[in-house]
């Protein structure tokens, strides 16, 4: 395994991360709940995991030779519901983060600086993995709202649960002092 404390390692960390917190977002809910809607104005977490995915296989398709916008991408039609079972919505999100993730695989530190395009404007490696790594979180964290909203207090907190920060501390505290990923022990806990 290459250096952990590569950047490449913390993003695939990063990414690992909140793509396991939208699973076991998704993992709480009933079938017709990934499917539900507010109102007509809010995207279901269906809609939401089809454009997660639609980006990424937009973005990392040929990431480093095409532009991240393909022609073949109709990113209005990621937002009117297609997916009929949590099945296929699995199958969906799946089709992303490998995308996503074989991407990043083939990726060098050296690439970094590299230049890539997303709609004709281009951006370093770095930076157009750092624009996914604030994108991708902000829908994963809408999912997990909207899950939290859902099952009201049947839920299983995927962080530190309220009015446990504490306890949360004077765990970590306990502990020598270490230098690691913090996705280490959160993975460790979502599992």
């Amino acid at each position: 395994m290459e250096n952990s404390n590569t950047y490449l390692q913390s993003s695939k960390r990063l990414f690992l991360y909140y793509k396991t917190l939208g699973e076991k977002a998704m993992e709480q809910l009933e079938e017709e709940q990934l499917f539900f809607a507010a109102n007509e104005d809010t995207n279901s977490i269906a809609v939401i995991v089809q454009h997660l995915s639609g980006n990424m296989l937009s973005r990392w398709t040929d990431f480093l030779t095409s532009d991240g916008e393909k022609e073949w991408r109709n990113r209005d039609s990621e937002f009117e519901l297609n997916l009929k079972t949590r099945e296929e919505l699995l199958k969906v999100w799946e089709k992303g983060w490998n995308c996503l993730f074989k991407a990043l695989d083939d990726l060098t530190e050296a690439q970094l600086s590299q230049i890539v395009y997303i709609r004709n404007e281009g951006h370093t490696v770095l930076d157009a993995i750092n624009r996914q790594l604030a994108h991708y979180p902000y829908h994963v964290g809408q999912m997990v709202f909207y899950a939290k909203m859902l099952k009201k207090t049947e839920w299983t907190s995927l962080s530190i649960p309220k009015n446990k920060s504490n306890d949360y501390n004077a765990d970590k505290f306990s502990k020598e002092k270490s230098t690691k990923h913090f996705t280490d022990d959160e993975l460790n806990k979502l599992k």
